[in-house]
């Protein structure tokens, strides 16, 4: 049998990714790390929000942070908890592909981090996530 300290352990993680944000989070950020304007364009959620949920994801030791200037960049610590999402999904009855992760490169929506910054003033929003997308963060 299992101590009560592994299993309190495991439990601990199955809580901190239950909630359905959290899960989107993890799968958005995928493999690469994501700023949370990049959160916000790909989820559709307040920076508030996102930011709260980030922080009990950081908590719980499921992802990991990194400052450059104002901006801080989330990555998932270990890519196992991206494959225990994915087999839950498949023992819930996804179809193989249903559960995507996406990494921040394929985020939809307008980014305002510096790395997206508009080049050129005259470009539109979509030209902007263009530009987002080439830079490939």
């Amino acid at each position: 049998m299992k101590s009560a300290a592994c299993i309190e352990t495991i439990a601990i993680l199955l809580r901190a990714i239950s909630q359905p944000v959290r899960l989107e989070i993890l799968l958005a950020i995928g493999t690469g790390e994501a700023c949370v304007c990049h959160l916000e364009a790909a989820i559709g959620q307040r920076q508030a929000y996102i930011s709260q949920q980030l922080m009990a994801l950081r908590e719980a030791g499921i992802v990991k942070s990194r400052r450059e200037g104002r901006n801080i960049y989330y990555q998932v610590k270990d890519p196992q908890v991206l494959d225990l999402i994915k087999t839950a999904g498949e023992i819930r009855g996804q179809e193989n592909g249903e559960i995507r992760i996406t990494g921040p490169e394929n985020l939809l929506g307008y980014c305002t981090c510096p790395k997206c910054t508009i080049q050129n003033p005259d470009d539109s929003p979509e030209e902007n996530t263009q530009n987002c997308k080439a830079l490939n963060h």
